[in-house]
């Protein structure tokens, strides 16, 4: 991928993965509440780009922004980090 300007990376858990060359990212972050000092977890959805249909739920994966790529998609997956544990125990299971 060429460097064009700062963008934007996270790395998240996909939690659907029901559309074509699509998945929901889950990202999860801690913020410092500005007067009581608690730290707050906040969670984001967004939908990323997933040409070969390679992320399955559970999958932590890193996105990038880029482009607007349809009205609510704006990110692509990088990368799959981890394989979901939990679906891999489905599969297995379904097979025997």
């Amino acid at each position: 991928m060429e460097k064009r300007g700062n963008k934007k990376i996270f790395i998240g858990t996909v939690v659907s993965d029901k559309m074509d060359k699509t998945v929901v990212v889950l990202v999860e972050r801690l913020t410092q509440h500005p007067i009581y000092k608690k730290y707050i977890k906040k969670r984001k959805k967004f939908m990323a780009h997933d040409p070969k249909n390679m992320c399955g739920i559970g999958d932590k994966v890193k996105i990038i922004e880029s482009r607007p790529l349809s009205r609510r998609k704006r990110w692509q997956v990088i990368e799959i980090l981890e394989k979901g544990k939990l679906l891999s125990k489905v599969k297995e299971e379904k097979s025997t």
